[in-house]
């Protein structure tokens, strides 16, 4: 609504002599002022606009961090896949064994947990395990890269 339009609210039109005409004008200067409450309440509405803001900055966070996200996947993988490449044959096959055997104990340890413990926390510990089953593979590069940095930290404290 602009300065005239205000200015002219409520101002009865000199040629408004008919009944008809009055009720148009007044019918009019109802919406006007009804759209002057409704642009007023939206400013004042303090709620709403930290609701909007809030949602435009989580907008604005996700786009730029998702690539960086993209990112840090890929190089995980990258990571991962050199690792095994530069992984001797003789290692890969005894951290495989490792892992079956780590397998069947964590089992063994499993049936016996869930036989003593209460029901809640049986529940969080199988929402747990489905958790690290669902993300393995970045898991199982940072359980590389942990590995690595131990041996080269290993072998420095040997050399010196």
């Amino acid at each position: 609504m602009n300065d005239e339009a205000r200015a002219d609210i409520g101002t009865p039109v000199p040629d408004a002599t008919t009944p008809e005409e009055l009720r148009m004008q007044v019918e009019r200067t109802r919406d006007e002022l009804g759209q002057t409450v409704e642009a007023s309440e939206a400013r004042t509405d303090i709620r709403a606009q930290a609701k909007e803001k809030t949602s435009a900055v989580k907008e604005q966070v996700a786009a730029k961090t998702a690539p960086a996200f993209g990112q840090m996947r890929e190089k995980a993988g990258q990571a991962a896949q050199l690792m095994k490449d530069r992984t001797p044959d003789p290692v890969l096959e005894t951290a495989a064994q490792t892992a079956t055997r780590v397998c069947e104990g964590a089992s063994r340890a499993r049936r016996y947990a869930v036989k003593r413990m209460p029901d809640p926390l049986v529940e969080k510990a199988d929402r747990a395990a489905a958790l690290a089953r669902g993300n393995r593979t970045p898991l199982l590069a940072g359980g590389a890269l942990l590995t690595v940095f131990l041996l080269v930290r290993r072998n420095r404290g040997r050399n010196r």
